[in-house]
């Protein structure tokens, strides 16, 4: 599959010359169209959906929506080509270094591009009842994890090393999919698991017999944030005004990164692109208040840096179209294209150095199963290339 579906970073970056001179009307929107998303009840899943009936109202687009509680789930339809666009979180971070879940040998770097890329608030949400209320003390606490998902598991992770917690000193529960999350913290098997203030998770909980209740992230704790972001350099400081249990009077300080952003392969119908990211800016009167965090994807916003994959060359046309684009940005883009091509090359010099091992064992009479140690010679090759 990766070979099949991973065309090369310098065949990008020809292309976004190219699409230099493009006009980002060009091409129509599709009147079909397939998006992946979070669990029905996220705030990813409801800004899809009001994106897909906006489309259907202004295009006549019918729009099918699969969601999924793991970033696999949301990314393999994608990459079979049974999905045309996905709405993901920091999945496309980890899909397009190859690393977690996407470090397997039928996996490896995907050649992602983001379209559009919003910012939004995220946190530890809590029973109102919960006995924790800092992030620097959460030592004993039950944090849920959801096998193939990491975008959530290393967030956590994240928000462990601010509280400078040790494996161990705190409690990891793994869930099969995100939204039994909510279960679990409502039965009280968990405190507390990563969530959007906005979802339709979050108000629930906060419906709930105990109310909700955030985890606060003091911004003046300069070495628990540096910590953080060693583990999850996604996350940034905010403070967030609006969402289940927070207000103007009970303001959240919290965790920043992007979602749901709008992503899809690096080969993508150049047109097509063109003409889905400029139905997204005329469209947004139709969906931006479908939830306070759609808010977000207003184009002077979700064209910004940094996010978690480089972006579409036709968005990149759209945004300097539309003033939206600036030397930083265009430099940050570099370095991220860069990026994606030095992982690729990496990805493919070990699976050379891999085979070479192997042939070489099996000379010496040493069998070496197909895959074996791969994710450990995969690390070993990253660290030599200082991707790390």
């Amino acid at each position: 599959m990766k070979n099949l579906l991973r065309p090369t970073v310098g065949a990008a970056v020809a292309a976004a010359a190219a699409l230099a001179v493009v006009h980002a009307s060009a091409g129509e929107v599709p009147k079909r169209l397939v998006f992946t998303s979070y669990d029905f009840g996220s705030s990813g899943f409801a800004q899809a959906s009001g994106i897909a009936n906006a489309f259907k109202q202004v295009h006549n687009t019918r729009i099918r929506i699969v969601p999924s509680g793991t970033s696999i789930g949301r990314i393999l339809p994608l990459a079979q080509r049974k999905a045309d666009y996905a709405f993901l979180a920091s999945g496309t971070y980890f899909a397009s270094e190859g690393t977690y879940d996407f470090a397997t040998p039928n996996w490896g770097p995907q050649n992602l591009r983001c379209v559009m890329s919003p910012p939004a608030g995220t946190g530890i949400v809590m029973l109102g009842n919960s006995k924790f209320s800092a992030a620097e003390g959460i030592k004993g606490m039950r944090l849920g994890y959801v096998k193939g998902n990491p975008s959530v598991n290393v967030k956590t992770d994240g928000i462990a090393a601010f509280a400078g917690l040790k494996e161990g000193e705190w409690e990891k529960v793994w869930h099969g999919g995100y939204g039994v999350m909510k279960t679990s913290l409502l039965t009280g098997k968990i405190d507390g698991f990563l969530a959007a203030p906005t979802s339709g998770f979050s108000k629930e909980i906060e419906a709930s017999p105990n109310g909700i209740s955030w985890l606060q992230f003091n911004p003046d704790l300069k070495e628990n944030w540096v910590r953080m972001q060693k583990i999850a350099p996604m996350y940034g400081s905010i403070t967030i005004e609006n969402g289940a249990g927070i207000s103007k009077e009970k303001p959240s300080k919290t965790l920043s990164f992007r979602y749901p952003m709008m992503v899809t392969y690096a080969d993508r119908n150049a047109d097509e692109v063109s003409s889905m990211v400029q139905a997204m800016d005329e469209l947004y009167p139709k969906y931006k208040d479908v939830s306070f965090a759609a808010q977000a994807w207003a184009i002077d916003q979700s064209s910004t840096t940094p996010c978690e994959a480089a972006f579409h060359p036709s968005s990149v046309a759209y945004f300097k179209e539309k003033g939206h684009w600036d030397a930083d940005r265009q430099a940050w883009q570099d370095a991220r294209l860069a990026r994606h091509e030095a992982v690729i090359d990496a990805w493919d010099d070990a699976q050379d150095s891999y085979n070479e091992m192997r042939a070489a064992e099996r000379a010496k009479g040493n069998k070496i199963k197909a895959g074996a140690g791969w994710e450990e010679w995969w690390t070993k090759v990253r660290a030599e290339k200082g991707l790390d």
